[in-house]
């Protein structure tokens, strides 16, 4: 079965219009997103629509999100919520938090980062365990598979708080196994597990524009409505099992990643058969690929700024868990593993802590 539903930004005159969704239909869908609507620009078409789909498995919908989302008066929660985590996307989730009211304990590695939020107006968590004791819903946004493993099961560590009816959240992107073995013992203990991570970049995590992936406890979903609508612009449940997200989340960060590293090898074979790059550039995004990522990761790479907005190491990993993935169910991934070997080499020439970006640098070395 089908169902859509249609928001229409049309013009008059100089200014748009929105229709809404009307009430009685926007819970029709099995899955429930909640979208921020931002501004239409003169690059944006005239009009939009936004469909909500029913399936009989693995659903997934969007919903236009309550207007207030838009203005930045979205009601806050009145639950506590617990942030561990406070790296280049953490960091802006805490932050939007924060801004829209809701109370939240953070916790860090590096504790130093904390201080920051303290001035905020967030509180401190000495462990992950009191944050998660201190708690209702408590999110966690790591670098890999092993660090969200040693966050649960560590000395001082999540499980060790986990009382009946707490809320876990993975938001690190990592591979379907660890989300399965996470699951497990978060409900061992009686606790409630979502995983949601997390597509977009700094950038994205400082405007409160991320898209939010979510699969798991669909109830701790429905808690967490407010969270994602300050953090993102859209989150997306989908049905069944946990660890669908994080297949999905794979997928989407193999695709982008294999992107990232063809448009560095386009650019390079421009400069090395005498074209122009910026010319290469101007035309690429003139095009049917134009978007904002090939504008600004290309600018970057002309300007040589790669200062970090998503890790070349985390996309890179992130590659190796979807080749991974591939290989599980026997299903080939030629694009993404040459697209790998390449991220490799930037690895080896110390671009490990800069952006994705600076893949470019694997060519010209």
């Amino acid at each position: 079965m089908r169902v859509k539903q249609e928001v229409k930004a049309e013009e008059s005159g100089s200014h748009l219009r929105r229709k809404r969704i009307p009430p009685n239909l926007q819970n029709k869908a099995e899955g429930t997103a909640y979208q921020k609507l931002s501004p239409a620009s003169s690059m944006e078409p005239i009009t939009k629509r936004l469909k909500i789909i029913e399936e009989d498995t693995r659903s997934t919908s969007i919903q236009a999100a309550d207007s207030t989302a838009i203005n930045g008066s979205i009601t806050p929660t009145d639950k506590r919520i617990g942030f561990l985590g406070l790296g280049l996307m953490g960091s802006g989730v805490v932050s939007n938090l924060l801004k829209m009211g809701h109370v939240v304990t953070v916790w860090n590695r590096t504790a130093e980062k904390c201080d920051l939020f303290i001035q905020e107006g967030a509180r401190l968590g000495r462990t992950p365990a009191e944050v998660v004791s201190m708690c209702d819903i408590t999110f966690s946004c790591v670098s890999d598979p092993k660090a969200a493993r040693d966050l649960v099961l560590g000395p001082s560590g999540v499980l060790q708080g986990i009382r009946p009816g707490k809320c876990y959240i993975e938001m690190s992107t990592v591979d379907p196994e660890t989300i399965t073995e996470l699951a497990q013992v978060i409900t061992s203990r009686g606790g409630r597990f979502l995983e949601a991570p997390v597509s977009g970049s700094q950038q994205l995590s400082n405007d409160g524009m991320l898209v939010i992936v979510a699969a798991g406890d669909r109830s701790v979903y429905e808690d967490c409505s407010s969270c994602f609508q300050a953090m993102g612009k859209t989150s997306f449940f989908i049905a069944g099992e946990a660890g669908n997200a994080a297949r999905m989340m794979l997928i989407l960060n193999m695709v982008q990643g294999s992107f990232m590293a063809t448009i560095a090898e386009g650019l390079t074979l421009a400069q090395a058969t005498g074209q122009s790059q910026q010319t290469f550039l101007d035309i690429l995004c003139h095009g049917q690929m134009a978007s904002t990522f090939v504008d600004q990761k290309c600018q970057n790479i002309l300007q040589g700024n790669f200062k970090p907005d998503y890790y070349l190491k985390h996309i890179q990993k992130d590659l190796r868990l979807a080749i991974s993935m591939g290989d599980s169910v026997n299903h080939p991934t030629p694009m993404a593993a040459a697209a790998n070997e390449v991220y490799k080499r930037a690895k080896a020439l110390d671009q490990s802590d800069n952006d994705m970006s600076a893949v470019y640098r694997a060519y010209i070395h």
